[in-house]
């Protein structure tokens, strides 16, 4: 297939071109080099190259395009052959930039060369992971915020310290330039583009489709501290599952220790061996947890989430949640619920 084709196999497929004229659709390439990881590419493909046959308007033209027609992936696990040239790139409305296997080897001059174009013609920029390198050596993030995977902020911050770094949340959208951290925030950034073009509602539809919930915010951080209890373990999933369907009561770590017939300091030991946590810090994730899915549910003001909660307090639901999730049940809400009335608030 002849590079630059514009019957590029890792673009839209022709389900997707039949919009029966309903409007011109949102033109998005995503760029590869050799050595690019395969699931930001992945993420781009499923959220933005796939027929949306659910959602009753046009979706976006899709192409995945590079310097040169094969590019071999991820330390060579994965060969892409036939794909599309950079001029694809010159005509899109949104340009995500390539990741960087090793983001201390500078991107291409041609890849640099297509970025800057494409600022310079006001598309949408957006980088995935250590794609935050390539929009910062192309010079487009100059006194712009952004962020990238926490493993290479240090040395993102080192290298170009002009730009607005914030290492400690999951994307940055800055106008017209976008930056999300890890891969899997990828997701996140890619479900918030969706949101901005189409609509909230759309957009989860779309994490409804992929079984991803689309609620973490841009300001949440990266890391997330939520027990996973042990799948099949007898010793404490009874005393678990007791207390989950107990949260909107007055529960202590006395009550729970009571009910697995040990003593508080035997039962602090086994949560500390077989959960990673205190029978206290994992009450309180799950209270947290249940009131989240009740701010998304909708219907109930912050008080009466915080009593069904079984954290009391509007101000103590405020504090727990900011505390462990990195925004207030406000914002919470506003993107993902029923709008709160002034007095809930």
């Amino acid at each position: 297939m002849p590079h630059g084709s514009s019957h590029n196999p890792y673009g839209s497929n022709d389900q997707n071109d039949q919009n029966g004229g309903r409007g011109a659709r949102h033109r998005v390439a995503m760029v590869v080099e050799d050595g690019s990881n395969p699931f930001e590419m992945s993420v781009a493909t499923e959220l933005f190259g796939l027929a949306r046959p659910e959602i009753d308007r046009p979706w976006y033209d899709f192409v995945v395009c590079a310097p040169e027609p094969t590019v071999r992936m991820h330390d060579g696990l994965l060969t892409l052959t036939g794909v599309a040239g950079l001029d694809r790139a010159e005509r899109a409305d949104t340009v995500i930039a390539p990741n960087r296997p090793d983001p201390e080897v500078p991107p291409s001059a041609a890849v640099l060369a297509t970025i800057r174009r494409a600022a310079g013609r006001g598309a949408r920029l957006a980088s995935f992971c250590t794609g935050a390198f390539t929009l910062a050596a192309a010079g487009v993030l100059d006194g712009r915020r952004a962020t990238t995977h926490w493993r290479w902020a240090e040395a993102f911050g080192h290298r170009f310290p002009e730009v607005r770094l914030d290492p400690d949340v999951l994307f940055v959208a800055d106008g017209d330039i976008l930056t999300a951290a890890g891969s899997a925030a990828a997701l996140d950034l890619g479900l918030h583009m969706i949101a901005r073009d189409h609509g909230a509602e759309i957009a989860n539809t779309v994490g409804r489709r992929l079984v991803f919930a689309a609620h973490r915010d841009a300001g949440q951080r990266q890391f997330i501290e939520r027990p996973v209890p042990v799948v099949g373990d007898t010793s404490l999933a009874s005393v678990l599952a007791w207390a989950q369907a107990r949260l909107d009561r007055t529960l202590t770590v006395a009550d729970l220790a009571e009910r697995a017939a040990v003593s508080p300091a035997t039962l602090h030991r086994r949560f500390q061996a077989e959960l990673g946590t205190t029978p206290l810090a994992w009450l309180i994730a799950e209270r947290v947890e249940l009131a989240r899915r009740l701010i998304e549910r909708g219907g109930l003001g912050l008080d009466a989430v915080a009593r069904a909660s079984g954290l009391g307090t509007a101000a103590n639901l405020r504090a727990q949640m900011r505390r462990r999730t990195g925004l207030s049940p406000t914002a919470y809400r506003r993107r993902f619920g029923a709008a709160l009335s002034a007095s809930e608030r």
